[in-house]
């Protein structure tokens, strides 16, 4: 599977293979846990709260992968990046396998400081991997979103069972061992990468070094002061304000910073142009997240509360029905890796807003699946696991039309100096989208079962609307990209 591609992919395809098993092993209980009563263990939080702090976290997650890519451009390099990022990480999941309430939202905020740092700056580094071979790029991107997903499967089976069967902060040790044994991994196998991202792509003072320092440390501090002052309840949070506040923040960082890099990064006319198919592209990505992270919250109520799960009168946890993504992004990437190579020799290659136009009506239709699956457990008190199985389905299919063909143009379209901070910004796409899944996920289950169609026949007509014209425009923004002048 390797075997054409750089020896760093298989070194960096196992460290975020093992990442995304802590990640997504722990996302996947976070909302069941926060919802479930105190006497199994659980926080007793309303949906919409849960939903709401669910779409905070996964969303500051995706947020602090801007300011991870800038650390990695300016201080660090991408190879200590990803190093320290999975450190942090590891603690985190560990705070969170302590049985202390007051703990868990310490244990949240080490898991997002540490995954912003470290995912930005992997990104990065996979794209610096292929700076001699340009032709493999989205074929190595393709097999490096395999890690994701089987890391993906391994997360959800092993944390997803010991979570909901045995005991949740069981689960999350399990993600905090996951991570730790990618990052012994990685630490080992760095002879191979040599001196690809072993330092910062930007070179400056050491005065400046030592100010970027300094303005990291103390933004680090307010976090952890204002995050005690909650603990302690000198400072009331309400989350669904909260993520509405953060929503606005989100995009307003993404305008600032398209602006800031149009004026003042000193691009030349071909440059401004592969940011304008980058603007496209990020506002095509955050609405797919929007929908597609439903997975891990109205979903997973839904597959939680009112879909029948059981097997020979045995009812596996909840969180299983998932795995059926992550399996079919592993079966399906080398075709679909092949499928862009094939079509690349023959000129046949869709251009990027005709693709990602594709994802979206694809995530539409398994909107119309989960809706159907929904009014039929409002029918009969529960629907049978083929609806969300259907919805996953079409969201895997418009997820390896927009995701990995996403990451390989932002790294092939990026200015040089700015592709730490430009990957960040691509993930930051991803921060929106989960911000507003989780808003709409607390609209979708505001009124348990009842309130679930509605919304999710709203996100499949939207989606379906925005993909057109996605399709539509495709074409004569091709020819603006690729003019000389």
């Amino acid at each position: 599977m390797f075997s054409d591609h750089p020896k760093g992919l298989k070194v960096l395809f196992y460290t975020e293979l093992w990442e995304r098993m802590s990640y997504y092993g722990m996302r996947g209980l976070l909302v069941l846990f926060m919802t479930a009563s105190i006497a199994d263990g659980g926080l007793n939080y309303s949906n919409i709260s849960a939903s709401a702090i669910y779409g905070i976290y996964a969303s500051s997650v995706y947020l602090l992968a801007l300011p991870g890519g800038w650390i990695g451009d300016r201080i660090l390099g991408q190879q200590k990046a990803i190093f320290y990022g999975g450190v942090i990480i590891t603690l985190g999941h560990f705070i969170l396998a302590i049985n202390f309430t007051s703990t868990f939202f310490f244990g949240l905020t080490f898991v997002v400081l540490g995954t912003g740092l470290l995912k930005p700056n992997i990104s990065a580094l996979v794209g610096e991997l292929y700076e001699k071979k340009e032709e493999l790029k989205q074929s190595g991107f393709t097999l490096f979103y395999m890690a994701i997903n089987i890391g993906s499967v391994l997360g959800f089976f092993i944390c997803g069972y010991l979570g909901e069967k045995i005991g949740w902060h069981y689960g999350f040790s399990a993600a905090g061992f996951g991570m730790a044994l990618g990052i012994i991994r990685y630490k080992y196998s760095l002879p191979i990468l040599g001196n690809v991202g072993l330092k910062p792509n930007l070179q400056i003072t050491n005065l400046e070094k030592r100010r970027d320092i300094r303005l990291v440390t103390l933004l680090l501090a307010i976090v952890f002061i204002i995050l005690f002052f909650g603990i302690l309840g000198i400072v009331k949070f309400d989350p669904v304000p909260l993520a509405n506040i953060l929503t606005l923040f989100i995009s307003s960082i993404a305008i600032l910073y398209f602006f800031y890099i149009f004026v003042f990064g000193s691009l030349d006319t071909k440059e401004k142009k592969n940011i304008t198919m980058i603007i496209v592209l990020f506002i095509s990505s955050a609405f797919f997240w929007a929908g597609f992270d439903q997975a891990g919250s109205s979903f997973s109520i839904f597959a939680k509360e009112y879909t029948n799960r059981f097997i020979f009168n045995w009812e596996y946890p909840s969180i299983w029905i998932q795995i059926l993504n992550p399996i079919l992004v592993v079966v399906l990437s080398p075709f679909l890796a092949a499928l862009w190579i094939s079509l690349g020799k023959k000129m046949l290659d869709p251009s990027l807003p005709f693709k990602f136009g594709i994802g979206l009506i694809l995530m539409a239709i398994g909107f119309i699946f989960v809706a159907i699956g929904a009014n039929i457990a409002i029918s009969n008190g529960s629907a049978g696991v083929k609806w969300l199985l259907l919805t996953y389905l079409f969201h895997t299919l418009g997820e390896l039309t927009i995701s990995p063909i996403g990451l390989a143009a932002i790294s092939d379209l990026s200015p040089k100096k700015y592709v730490g901070q430009m990957m960040g910004i691509w993930f930051l796409a991803s921060s929106l989208g989960a911000i507003m899944a989780g808003l709409l996920s607390g609209q979708a289950t505001n009124e348990g079962l009842v309130s679930m169609p509605i919304l999710f026949n709203k996100i499949a007509f939207g989606a379906s609307i925005f993909g057109m014209i996605l399709i539509i425009i495709s074409r004569p923004l091709n020819r603006f990209l690729l003019e000389k002048k």
